[in-house]
């Protein structure tokens, strides 16, 4: 497995490099954003390892570009930055995962370990899953509704996914921001209605019948009837 660190402090890189390397993965770094990118495009890499705050490009315009290019490979954003606001940032951008410094380094393994075996289990999926005319590739990545392409974020392609795994059954707010962003939800953050709403526009402004729908003081369920 290749990994791509993006990260301007030298120290920061070194830990990171000896730590995975240790643990059998290859590693290669770059120490500012537009470097960064060129890299993440330009070669073969399994996974990236991207902080926020770089040189030339920050973190987030490194990983919106990088999403242009491969939608598929996942992004784990590195910051000292960790409000909720400073999260939905990087989930906006395209990042599957978000770590805040500083932390052990066993639990940055558990986050690769996961989002690999994510990746590998999609891949090898190879599969679709359809609820009316809305379809999502999980190979792909990929979101089609009528035959229409869907442009989605990472996190409004894994709120979408997550919502068609579970197919006519309501699932709270709570559950949401546990399964798709791993937090524990807060009754003063709105960061699910908002997702909501905006995967709302993408997938059923345009189109019949309305999927998402609204239990009032229940949650949210995805379902044709």
């Amino acid at each position: 497995m290749r990994i791509l660190i993006i990260e301007d402090e030298v120290k920061v890189v070194d830990f990171l490099r000896m730590g995975l390397r240790e643990a059998g993965y290859e590693v290669e770094a770059a120490f500012d954003g537009q470097i960064g990118y060129r890299l993440a495009v330009s070669k073969s890499f399994d996974l990236i390892i991207l902080d926020v705050v770089l040189p030339v490009m920050n973190g987030f315009e490194v990983c919106r570009k990088i999403r242009e290019k491969n939608v598929e490979i996942p992004i784990l954003m590195l910051t000292a930055l960790g409000t909720t606001d400073d999260k939905l940032d990087g989930f906006s951008a395209g990042a599957d995962d978000y770590l805040v410094k500083p932390f052990e380094f066993m639990e940055l393994l558990a986050r690769i370990k996961a989002l690999a075996k994510r990746s590998s289990a999609g891949y090898m999926a190879g599969s679709f899953l359809q609820v009316a005319d809305l379809e999502l590739d999980l190979h792909k990545k990929s979101a089609h509704r009528s035959g229409k392409s869907i442009d989605l974020t990472a996190k409004e392609y894994a709120l979408l996914e997550f919502l068609m795994r579970n197919k006519g059954r309501v699932v709270s707010r709570a559950e949401i921001a546990e399964k798709v962003w791993e937090i524990t939800f807060d009754t003063g953050t709105n960061i699910v209605d908002v997702y909501i709403n905006l995967l709302r526009k993408k997938v059923d402004r345009d189109f019949e019948p309305k999927l998402i729908q609204t239990r009032i003081g229940l949650g949210y369920t995805l379902d044709a009837e």
